[in-house]
């Protein structure tokens, strides 16, 4: 594995130490401090977070579950490559859902929660002014979150979430892109605008056009960091 400190104390995170020593690694493959094709050396991350091989294994198996690193019997544990195909099947299924879920929000919105999707894009604002791209992607994903969260479907977030790992990896890469927060924020706020109006046909069309630009944006990534990629 490459020379990745992991000094986060676990012992602060909730959950039994399996699920501890999962949130960790997890959070290092999504926000890409563990890179796209990075050996996780068993051993040497027991070392670094002060627990025994059961644990571990127990968030490896976990982590491949997800697609997120490949087991190789007797050989080694890698972090996942990107599959462009699957990177675009997770898009087409996430447009799928949200646009699904806006209408539903739009149509029966409370005040309270335009007032919290309200309170997050005036947050979204500040962070892109004082070019906090990381940040802002943060702000973004609760933003979407919230939409799902107000749907008053308790599985759609989870479902959301979890088909949309290698998305959120994608993403990372692409940060910051020259000028698309701004953009993403005006969208956002267009979005917005259709929850107010309580209309759920432009909801869906603002929301399509907002997630519709991803795969485009991330196709070139295919030829700037082939080495994230598994080969054709």
């Amino acid at each position: 594995m490459d020379d990745h400190s992991i000094t986060l104390d676990i012992n602060s995170l909730d959950g039994s130490l399996g699920q501890r020593v999962y949130t960790v690694l997890r959070d290092k493959i999504l926000t890409m401090a563990f890179k796209p094709g990075t050996v996780l050396r068993k051993g040497a991350l027991c070392d670094q977070l002060g627990v025994s091989r059961s644990p571990m294994t127990e968030a490896l198996n976990r982590l491949a579950s997800e697609g997120l690193v490949d087991i190789i019997p007797q050989s080694a544990t890698r972090v996942s490559q990107f599959s462009m195909f699957e990177l675009r099947e997770e898009s087409f299924l996430r447009e799928a859902i949200e646009v699904a879920i806006i209408a539903e929000v739009a149509q029966n919105r409370t005040d309270e929660q335009l007032t919290i999707l309200s309170r997050n894009l005036r947050l979204q604002s500040l962070l892109v002014e004082d070019a906090d791209f990381q940040g802002f992607f943060e702000a973004d994903l609760e933003f979407h979150a919230l939409i799902l969260a107000f749907s008053g479907f308790p599985k759609i977030a989870a479902t959301a979430e979890q088909m949309s790992l290698q998305l959120h990896r994608a993403r990372m890469l692409i940060l910051p892109e020259q000028g698309r927060p701004a953009e993403a924020v005006a969208e956002h706020h267009a979005i917005l605008a259709t929850i107010k109006d309580r209309d759920p046909n432009a909801a869906r069309a603002a929301m399509s056009r907002h997630l519709g630009q991803l795969i485009a944006r991330i196709e070139p990534l295919e030829r700037q960091h082939a080495e994230f990629f598994r080969p054709n």
